[in-house]
């Protein structure tokens, strides 16, 4: 059952979730959501279709079908994850399952920017540490927090340093990653510029109406 979809707002300095495991290298877009979602009107609907063929493949043995990773939200993969093609839709159909935070070893370069544009912290760890938290030497516990001012995960037993770019980080912090919130607290900025626009201004004349 996916659960009820939040939208991740504003500034981001903390995650805590259940970590959910996906291992394999070089784990493309159109495995993540196959090509035919991508005639979808809207995103509301993709969360439900994440890794729709593999998860057909191993008949409710996916990582993403077990019981135990129900309402999991820190995911763990290993290198180049999301290469392929640049579609949106797949960390989108990521943010809707419930994902809130990602970390691998690697990742494809326009996957990461439309994860950071969507408000999904990328973050790195060398690949021993991932296979050693895929093979659960660290997480035994249900729950780990992600500090991304510190940039660590840990729980109970652990504490690890996780690596982010600083230019992400520092839009997670201060909330710029959200462009629709940014654009609303500036309202008066955005409606002073349209006013000193040349065309803007012909179009609101009333020269404009007298020649209707």
């Amino acid at each position: 059952m996916i659960k009820k979809f939040q939208a991740p707002l504003g500034k981001l300095s903390k995650i805590i979730g259940k970590p959910i495991v996906l291992i394999g290298d070089d784990i493309d877009t159109d495995r993540i959501i196959p090509a035919r979602f991508l005639k979808c009107v809207n995103f509301d609907n993709l969360g439900q279709f994440v890794f729709e063929d593999d998860r057909k493949d191993l008949k409710g043995k996916h990582p993403f079908d077990l019981d135990s990773n129900k309402g999991s939200s820190i995911l763990i993969v290993n290198s180049n994850f999301g290469c392929g093609s640049s579609r949106e839709h797949a960390p989108q159909a990521l943010l809707r399952w419930g994902i809130r935070a990602i970390i691998g070893e690697s990742f494809a370069e326009i996957f990461y920017s439309n994860c950071t544009a969507i408000g999904i912290p990328c973050f790195t760890l060398p690949k021993k540490l991932i296979k050693n938290i895929q093979e659960k030497k660290y997480i035994n516990d249900s729950y780990c927090e992600i500090d991304v001012n510190k940039s660590t995960l840990k729980s109970k037993l652990f504490n690890l340093d996780l690596k982010i770019k600083n230019t992400s980080k520092n839009m997670f912090l201060s909330g710029e990653w959200d462009a629709t919130s940014t654009l609303l607290q500036n309202e008066k900025l955005i409606e002073k510029k349209i006013n000193d626009l040349p065309y803007t201004k012909f179009y609101h004349s009333n020269e404009l109406f007298k020649t209707i």
